[in-house]
């Protein structure tokens, strides 16, 4: 089975996350795409962040009536800070039956060489990387097999928006799925 794992502190996961996972699924030769919520990202304040429990509530909620997503809570078992390196072999040694695929933002790739052991990232799996507007790519000749540029539809959504727009007493409403802003109002998150 072939497997993309979408990490992201999703805080909140919101309509640009899910329209990448269905892009993702609809074009990439995936079976399932595996949201990881990840508990602390290392590169990234922890100022703002909602408890991880609360974004895994909130992730499951956006993503319940899709079988094709399923929302991962493994970096919330492993040791922190959250390393991708070190979820994907515990992912790999957990399901050997499975391929992984990571699917990540233009910005996050050209983050890459900052990251924990990118080296085995770039050799043991392949990465989709979408594009977001301000990090434009260019895949080198040599990665070409390894790295897949996807042409996914954006739209200039994201969680710091949702975050600020819920400070200063916005609607979020169509910036995340329904389900999720009931959850945010109701619980009186990110005010």
């Amino acid at each position: 089975m072939e497997i993309g794992l979408y990490f992201g502190s999703f805080n909140p996961i919101h309509i640009g996350h899910l329209i990448i996972a269905n892009h993702v699924l609809n074009h990439c030769a995936v079976d399932q795409v595996w949201l990881i919520v990840s508990p602390q990202n290392p590169l990234k304040s922890k100022q703002g962040l909602l408890n991880e429990y609360q974004r895994l509530h909130l992730a499951k909620l956006a993503t319940e009536a899709d079988e094709r997503i399923r929302v991962m809570d493994v970096e919330f078992k492993l040791p922190r800070p959250s390393f991708t390196i070190d979820t994907l072999t515990y992912l790999s040694e957990r399901y050997p039956e499975y391929t992984f695929k990571i699917i990540m933002g233009s910005d996050s790739y050209q983050n890459l060489p900052r990251w924990k052991n990118p080296e085995l990232i770039m050799r043991d799996y392949s990465i989709l990387v979408y594009k977001r507007p301000g990090f434009e790519v260019e895949i080198p000749k040599e990665q070409e097999t390894k790295v897949s540029l996807l042409d996914a539809p954006y739209l200039d959504i994201s969680a710091t928006q949702i975050r600020t727009s819920r400070q200063e007493k916005r609607s979020i409403r169509y910036l995340v799925p329904e389900e999720v802003r009931e959850e945010i109002e109701r619980s009186g998150y990110y005010l």
